[in-house]
């Protein structure tokens, strides 16, 4: 029998590393995306804020995050301690948790890179960043997975894998934040009409997405969070499955709705269908593969529809990061309450309002206070010439501006 705890302790460690590591890569994914679906002036600070969120992220996590997400039995948050104080497990590494968990936060930090895109300054974006993954993330992930359940107010709340945890608490910090920073200069007529801005590199913006894909099955095949049986096997071939139909029918849904609204294919809603269908499954992954069928054509239709509805209120998202991540990590939870007879939706709206509640108004107050004490956005000279050249010194294809000129 200990033999039989140590082989089960192994692999379970070795599934939280390689699913990380997946999930790291779709840090890849999110740079390659948001800097094709940008404009060149901008990508250089993209790129910078990409990796340096992910690095933040790491940091703040180990050295606070952790612990306020799963140290102690507090309702509200965790202990306050330093860099995994007192945590073990029997069943896996202390550290391969902390790893795999990690890359989850980094992602919810992504999100909001591409939401205030080609207009936030730099520095009092990775301020921001410091202050989600060390407090905001943790605290209402300890609600959640930390197994607070909130006093009992979110009891029988489920998320598999953070459509609501994860994806939704940087929609809803996103939001926060966007509201604060305003448009894109350019971007809304005073007549109330938009204006297209196209992005730089579609090639680059689809291969972003193929990165996201792919990690996407360590993002919920991880999340089983066990592999010492044959169930677990079947289990975890099921998710996998699941997240990949999800995608699919997203991706063909929005293919679909754009041809039939629009009289041709856009790809970028394309693009946004799959990962709208990602975002969406990842609440309940095992639910069987109609289920992620018909999560994966609602989301797809979500995108489709509320990409425009947020231009309707004026509210400039460079990448459609709302859509796919705020507007389908809600829609993907609900999923769970409609279609899994142990979850009701009151549990899930329950959860839903809670954790958007908190994640608004505590983004809100700290991106208040960082634009009243420094500033969140660049000066509109900077904006027009592009962020790159005031905020880096460098540009991201040199010898193609020059030949330009």
């Amino acid at each position: 029998m200990e033999n039989f705890a140590d082989v089960q302790y192994i692999l379970t460690s070795f599934l939280f590393l390689f699913a990380g590591a997946l999930v790291m890569w779709m840090a890849a994914g999110f740079a390659m995306l948001e800097a094709g679906l940008t404009r060149t002036k901008n990508n250089v600070v993209i790129l910078t804020k990409n990796i340096a969120l992910y690095s933040i992220a790491c940091i703040m996590y180990y050295v606070v995050g952790y612990n306020l997400m799963y140290g102690g039995d507090g309702a509200f948050m965790g202990d306050i301690a330093f860099a995994l104080d007192g945590i073990s497990y029997d069943d896996r590494a202390v550290m391969s948790d902390f790893f795999f968990q990690v890359v989850f936060v980094a992602t919810a930090a992504s999100v909001i890179s591409g939401v205030v895109a080609e207009r936030m300054r730099l520095w009092p974006f990775l301020i921001f960043v410091v202050v989600l993954t060390a407090v905001i993330y943790p605290i209402q992930g300890h609600w959640s997975w930390g197994g607070s359940a909130l006093g009992g107010f979110m009891e029988g709340f489920s998320d598999f894998a953070g459509s609501t945890i994860v994806h939704s608490v940087g929609g809803w910090a996103a939001l926060a934040g966007v509201l604060l920073l305003g448009a894109r200069k350019g971007k809304y007529t005073k007549e109330g009409n938009v204006r297209p801005i196209p992005g730089s590199n579609l090639p680059l913006a689809t291969l972003g997405t193929f990165i996201l894909w792919l990690g996407w099955f360590g993002f919920n095949g991880g999340s089983v969070l066990t592999m010492g049986t044959k169930s677990d096997i079947d289990t975890m071939a099921l998710v996998f499955a699941d997240t990949n139909m999800a995608a699919a029918t997203g991706a063909v849904t929005a293919a679909i709705l754009t041809q039939l609204i629009y009289k041709k294919v856009d790809l970028t809603m394309v693009l946004n269908g799959a990962l709208g269908g990602l975002v969406a499954v990842t609440a309940g992954p095992d639910l069987g593969m109609m289920v992620a069928f018909i999560d994966g054509a609602v989301a797809a239709a979500l995108v489709v529809f509320a990409v425009p509805f947020f231009d309707k209120l004026r509210i400039d998202d460079p990448v459609g990061a709302l859509s796919v991540h705020l507007v389908n990590g809600i829609w993907g939870t609900l999923a769970v309450g409609i279609f899994n007879p142990e979850v009701t939706l009151m549990a899930q709206i329950k959860g839903i309002v809670a954790v958007g509640l908190f994640t608004f108004v505590a983004s809100f107050i700290v991106w208040y206070v960082l634009k009243m004490v420094m500033g969140i956005r660049v000066a509109e000279e900077e904006e027009y010439d592009g962020e790159d050249l005031h905020e880096t010194g460098l540009e991201a294809y040199p010898e193609f501006a020059k030949n330009l000129k």
